[in-house]
């Protein structure tokens, strides 16, 4: 990055997610909505963020909050209207922040117009040919058609009336499309456009890896011991994948990425794939695909200075054949937040703390998640309250404990999010909140939202225009990153480490005696 305006934005950009659910109430619903999110963007401009992610508020039936979308053009009134997105891309636009909008192109909602005229129609119908019907196994076709699993939990087939069976790899009230059907193709094209034309700044891809599947949908080979990758990729395990990653996805992204070119002011597309190991994820990034793709090598990394070290330097030699930076994100609305999953309490705040430091040192885009500036842990919802699919498919607590929404204010629920005091919204917010409020966060200088505007507003001030050279070492536990003109440096161990000589601009805490402590970061310069 030596010249910072040879990049186009969103090369080097820090991008908020919103989870437009949780994050602030307008309405007082108790559920958040488009004009709550407008009236929070000067707390991101504040914050230092680019751009915000807004996750989807398409017209939808609401079982999987969002994503499961029954019309990709409108808005669905409970997070209000169009005009409401021409207002807050106007608004948001005028602060100088730009707008991700989500995208849901693997399946659709069973209420969506197409897939309730395939129910009518019946099998062979051409109706039938934009999702994947297929008869079933058995004499009387009474088996799903193969073994694949639903991510949510159970098979991943569906019967209907008349026989057929149709495929969804989530919720049985999400439809997987067949992208070999060319009306797919083309009705996503014309969705693309009409969002583009609203003036949105680019797409997040939800499960961008998924869009084809083998053309046979044979069985998944399923070995008892799956050959296991390496240890900074713990959450992942090398196997048979026929439902994902098929090479036929690329050219969809070459298309989208025709039409977002055709655009002016550097339009782009962030990938969700979930890919086996790096190179993969980086072809989706190639120079006539899709600008981004995340790095969740980077957020299933545990703590470890050799596995931060190995995950840095095998994510920048994934891209560095692309003409794009990696990525780099530590929690979002699908995982454990990271301050829980780093242990919790003081220790996985510490580390939380110092674990965004050091990944704000890196080169590329940076993600964060709604609530981790404030230093949210992941919440125990008590049973009742879950709404989480997967919750009710496996019996498993699922997703909800990130999505609780966010406390702005005051001392007892709904913390300012919005509706009457002292009504709870969707998802229950925990007593003992108070002194994580925004409000309260902004009034101390120590606070975790104090240390994130600073370390925010020291990457625009010391890292814009650094060239891509970086070197990642570790000494025993401490790991660091050379980036020009300052030095990032992590202590993952259980004793304190010498702190490096030079300036310090930053720590993610306090440095006692000169000495870089256990679970702490700091840039140097």
């Amino acid at each position: 990055m030596s010249d910072p305006t040879s990049h186009p934005w969103w090369y080097d950009a820090v991008v908020y997610q919103v989870y437009v659910r949780s994050f602030a109430d307008q309405q007082g619903d108790g559920i958040g909505d488009l004009p709550g999110i407008t009236s929070r963007l000067p707390y991101l401009r504040d914050l230092g963020v680019d751009a915000l992610w807004i996750t989807p508020f398409y017209t939808s039936p609401q079982k999987d909050h969002g994503y499961d979308v029954a019309d990709y053009t409108d808005v669905d009134p409970l997070f209000g209207t169009l005009a409401d997105v021409d207002r807050l891309l106007e608004q948001a636009h005028e602060l100088g922040l730009r707008v991700i909008v989500d995208l849901v192109p693997n399946h659709t909602s069973d209420q969506h117009a197409w897939f309730q005229a395939a129910l009518a129609a019946g099998p062979g119908s051409p109706e039938r040919a934009r999702y994947i019907f297929r008869p079933g196994r058995g004499p009387a076709g009474e088996l799903p058609p193969n073994n694949w699993d639903s991510v949510f939990g159970g098979p991943a087939w569906t019967r209907v009336d008349d026989g057929d069976w149709y495929l969804h790899l989530f919720d049985s009230s999400q439809p997987d499309l067949d992208w070999r059907n060319p009306e797919v193709g083309d009705m996503f094209e014309g969705v693309l456009r009409f969002w583009l034309d609203r003036g949105v700044d680019g797409f997040r891809v939800d499960v961008a890896h998924g869009l084809y599947k083998e053309a046979t949908l044979r069985d998944q080979e399923r070995p008892k011991e799956p050959e296991k990758l390496a240890e900074s990729m713990v959450e992942r395990v090398l196997q048979d994948e026929p439902m994902w990653d098929q090479p036929e996805v690329h050219d969809v992204y070459r298309r989208w990425r025709r039409v977002l070119d055709s655009y002016p002011g550097d339009r782009m597309a962030v990938a969700e794939a979930w890919t086996q190991t790096a190179d993969p994820m980086a072809m989706f990034i190639r120079p006539d695909e899709l600008h981004q793709a995340f790095n969740f090598g980077w957020l299933g990394t545990p703590w470890s200075a050799d596995a931060f070290a190995d995950v840095i330097t095998e994510s920048i030699a994934a891209v560095a054949a692309a003409a794009s930076a990696p990525t780099w994100v530590l929690s979002n609305h699908d995982v454990e937040r990271h301050p829980t999953r780093y242990g919790g309490g003081p220790v996985g705040l510490a580390r939380a703390r110092a674990a965004t430091l050091l990944m704000l040192a890196l080169p590329g885009s940076a993600y964060l998640y709604q609530g981790e500036e404030i230093g949210l842990e992941q919440v125990d919802v008590p049973p009742e309250s879950r709404q989480d699919p997967s919750w009710f498919r496996t019996g498993k607590p699922g997703r909800d404990g990130c999505r609780v929404p966010l406390p702005w204010a005051g001392d007892a629920p709904p913390y300012g999010f919005g509706g009457a005091a002292g009504t709870q919204p969707w998802i229950p917010q925990p007593e003992g909140w108070a002194a994580l409020t925004v409000e309260a966060q902004l009034a101390d200088p120590g606070s975790t939202l104090a240390f994130y505007r600073q370390a925010l507003r020291l990457r625009r001030e010391v890292l814009a225009g650094a060239d891509d050279d970086t070197a990642a070492s570790t000494d025993g536990d401490v790991l660091v990153v050379r980036r020009p003109g300052i030095r990032a440096v992590l202590n993952a161990g259980t004793y304190p480490a010498p702190l490096p000589e030079g300036e310090v601009l930053i720590s993610s805490g306090p440095l006692p005696g000169g000495v870089l402590p256990p679970d702490t970061a700091v840039w140097v310069r």
